[in-house]
């Protein structure tokens, strides 16, 4: 059917002897979602696919989303977003900050699909951090005042997203700990991008705790590092894990992306 090779004790999967281009039958996508349960991002590589293919193999893992920010890849393709960085003029992109995608939502993406388009000569890798092993790391202490807490994520925090429709997307309250529907195992789930505070908290204490929790998830241990080929997809878990976009490279870097719609966070 096909291998899995991980590449961290933590986190990230390669998966091998798979041809994405035919969407694969049930029972593939089954043993492909409890891979993602287990190494949380999963990477094909070099699959010489179109975005028609990316988008249906997507889909097999769960309702496509018409994310509200970006430019779709061609009209009858919504599903499918177009990611262009690099080249001349400044970075407005903000993917090298640790982040979870779209956690402003009141229902955040289950998982994301990016496939690499075009590449720079070198650089520009990306990053994965496993929010299991986050929260698992802290002490018990910590853990017990994390558990019953809750934080306020808002999109106009993030300098990309600006511009949207704020009376459409108001800022959202999710657990500071969240538990995977799939696996019943704890999360940590704020990120430096959306998350504005803990709401239980007054403004000295967010000041020392939210710092902290966005450090601690950039700890080498809990991460998985990808260098890219043309042709190459990753698929990751969006309710445990977060990432990073390394903006180290010049010329420019094109990416196709697709989100699959996810639950409230419980």
């Amino acid at each position: 059917m096909f291998d899995i090779h991980p590449l961290t004790p933590a986190i990230g999967a390669e998966v091998r002897g798979l041809d994405v281009r035919k969407p694969p039958p049930p029972a593939v996508y089954a043993a492909l979602a409890d891979a993602l349960h287990t190494h949380q991002v999963l990477f094909f590589r070099d699959q010489d696919v179109t975005a028609y293919h990316q988008r249906d193999f997507a889909a097999g893992f769960g309702a496509l989303q018409r994310f509200p920010f970006g430019k779709p890849a061609a009209p009858d393709l919504p599903e499918v977003m177009v990611l262009a960085t690099g080249g001349e003029g400044p970075k407005v992109s903000n993917a090298d900050i640790w982040h979870s995608d779209a956690t402003f939502m009141a229902a955040p993406p289950m998982g994301t699909m990016l496939r690499a388009v075009s590449l720079p000569a070198v650089g520009g890798d990306t990053l994965w951090a496993d929010m299991e092993s986050a929260y698992r790391s802290l002490s018990a202490p910590m853990r017990a005042l994390l558990d019953g807490l809750t934080a306020e994520h808002d999109f106009t925090k993030s300098r990309s997203h600006r511009g949207g429709d704020m009376d459409a997307l108001p800022p959202v309250v999710h657990p500071v700990v969240r538990t995977h529907p799939a696996t019943g195992r704890r999360c940590l789930y704020v990120n430096r991008i959306f998350t504005t505070r803990i709401v239980e908290l007054d403004e000295r204490e967010n000041e020392l705790l939210l710092p902290f929790l966005f450090d601690h998830v950039t700890r080498p241990e809990f991460q998985v590092r990808f260098t890219w080929r043309t042709g190459d997809i990753a698929l990751w878990d969006n309710r445990s894990t977060q990432h990073y976009a390394v903006y180290d490279y010049q010329g420019p870097r094109v990416m196709h992306r697709i989100v699959i719609e996810g639950d409230a966070p419980r």
